[in-house]
């Protein structure tokens, strides 16, 4: 009688707490968790307990809807940042030992002497060469506070005995422009790989100095940009579009609809543009995009966008974790919902069963029909008919685009499979192609800076010879990748390209890379067409 006399009381008390909740279904959690902490038979981790039930909750909502525990909240927020502090390094890991590919220019290891190519071998009294420590140990041992101090031991080439180097850290940039060049006379390239908070800024920078080089179009390149900032995406999008233009507006069921508008003090208002997309484009891309696209500012080539149009509004738990919920969506200027169809444990209840002529699950049959058209799966877009439903016309040509999630581009690329094979891909997956390289530049670097004291001579003169690819090939059947001719011949262009990006990016940086590798992007051959050829005007009519 004791034990239930006690069970009453703590039940008593649970139900008066509870009271506190205006909703029934608030105090039903309260009284579940209380009751499994308090009366479960053993023991349990409370902390882990809620954290499960947010996260089988939020399972419930759409794809976008998510937790972050506080470390992960953390790595999550440096990229968009646009900063964190540490030693300023750019490195590979080659067997089991960090390689240093290149000190960030001005950064605090190259204020102290470290160089490229170094091998750092012991981080203060810690071995980190050899001893299969995972990258995000050995970066957590690298990065510190700011004025902090840590010892870095380092094993150089020519140097019979380690080097010692004491390391001030300090805050360390990261970028957003992977790339900024003039790609053809007059016609400017640049690439964002996310919109973080600098990126507004290092896209106006960019812009002037292409302007100085004669710059009159621009090919903005997109693909693989996962997205950002909001903020970010507008102050670009800005640049093109005139005042009080419609960039992007939002709402929601409890979100009343928000209008996103340009100034019209951006720098490009005038010129051609092409902006590149693909499947891997999401959401700060494909707002920009959608306002490029809607306005006729520019032409779009590529393949359809990830189709991410979903509002996150962020919101901090007080042991650091986050909760970020979706309320409200992405429309483009002409109305278009930038979130593609998606299938929650609530939509199954609902309407498992539902025949494919409902227009929910049409849009979703034409997203996976154009997937499959991107893998190659299917010979012909125009197989692919969209409903009257998904048309929608743009704002000052009344083009006709498409709706039902992501951006449709007005020229379809699809991925081009003509150089990639199964041995490539394995050569790519054992990490053969990064492993040579940086073995190749260890035993080169003197030489290969010697001769080459610019990029452009580089880029016009080195050529990946025979020995280079005997060496590579070598290294990948050790690797256990089995070498097949007929596959090798079909690839061997796409692997020359790519050693030879790789030792621009080693020797100069991410913008040397990009050079070289769009040399052999289709959808970058094809912005070019569009320009040089005078075909940019007839898609935009």
């Amino acid at each position: 009688m004791k034990h239930f006399s006690c069970f009453l009381i703590a039940l008593y008390a649970l139900t008066t707490q509870a009271q506190n909740f205006n909703s029934a279904p608030m105090r039903k959690l309260q009284l579940a968790e209380f009751a499994i902490t308090n009366f479960y038979v053993d023991k349990v981790d409370e902390d882990k307990l809620v954290e499960e039930a947010i996260i089988k909750m939020l399972a419930q909502l759409d794809p976008h809807s998510t937790y972050s525990d506080a470390e992960e909240v953390k790595k999550m927020n440096e990229p968009l940042q646009g900063n964190f502090e540490g030693i300023g390094v750019q490195f590979q890991m080659v067997e089991d030992t960090l390689l240093v590919v290149q000190p960030v220019s001005n950064g605090p290891s190259e204020k102290v002497g470290i160089l490229a190519g170094d091998r750092i071998v012991a981080v203060n009294d810690t071995t980190i060469a050899g001893v299969k420590m995972s990258t995000e140990e050995i970066m957590s041992r690298l990065r510190g506070p700011k004025n902090s101090k840590v010892n870095l031991t380092i094993s150089r080439r020519g140097s019979k005995e380690p080097l010692l180097f004491t390391v001030k850290r300090d805050k360390i940039p990261i970028y957003s422009l992977d790339a900024s060049y003039i790609i053809q006379p007059h016609i400017g390239y640049i690439r964002i790989s996310r919109f973080a908070a600098t990126t507004g800024d290092e896209f106006k920078t960019a812009i002037k100095a292409l302007e100085k080089k004669g710059m009159k179009d621009l090919i903005l390149d997109l693909q693989g940009n996962g997205g950002g900032y909001l903020n970010a995406a507008i102050d670009v999008a800005n640049t093109f579009l005139g005042e009080k233009e419609l960039v992007v507006y939002t709402e929601g069921r409890k979100a009343q609809r928000s209008n996103f508008l340009a100034k019209g003090d951006g720098q490009l208002q005038k010129g051609r543009l092409v902006v590149l997309i693909d499947e891997f484009s999401a959401s700060a891309s494909e707002i920009v995009t959608g306002a490029i696209q809607d306005w006729d500012r520019g032409v779009v080539v590529g393949r359809r966008s990830f189709g991410k149009g979903l509002v996150q509004r962020p919101i901090d738990l007080p042991d650091g974790s986050m909760i970020r919920l979706t309320i409200a969506r992405y429309y483009t200027p002409a109305g278009r919902c930038i979130q593609k169809p998606y299938t929650t444990n609530a939509d199954l209840k609902m309407g498992e069963t539902s025949s494919r002529d409902s227009e929910a699950n049409l849009i979703k049959y034409q997203s996976d029909l154009l997937e499959r058209y991107n893998r190659g799966e299917l010979s012909h877009a125009d197989s692919i008919h969209f409903p009257d439903s998904l048309k929608v016309f743009t704002k000052k040509l009344n083009r006709t685009v498409y709706g039902g999630g992501g951006i449709m581009p007005d020229v379809f690329m699809p991925i081009d499979t003509t150089l990639y094979t199964d041995y490539h891909r394995n050569l790519a997956a054992k990490g053969v192609i990064i492993k040579y390289t940086m073995k190749y530049i260890e035993s080169h670097r003197n030489e290969l800076t010697q001769q080459y004291k610019k990029f452009e001579q580089f880029k016009t003169l080195f050529e990946v010879n025979e020995t280079m690819l005997k060496a590579l090939r070598e290294m990948g059947e050790k690797e256990g990748v089995t070498f097949d001719e007929a596959q090798y011949q079909k690839s061997v262009p796409l692997i020359k390209t790519q050693l030879k990006a790789l030792l621009a990016r080693d020797l100069w940086d991410m913008g040397e890379y990009f050079q070289i590798m769009n040399t052999t992007n289709a959808s970058i051959v094809k912005a070019l067409d569009l320009l040089e050829q005078g075909m940019y005007e007839k898609v935009l009519k």
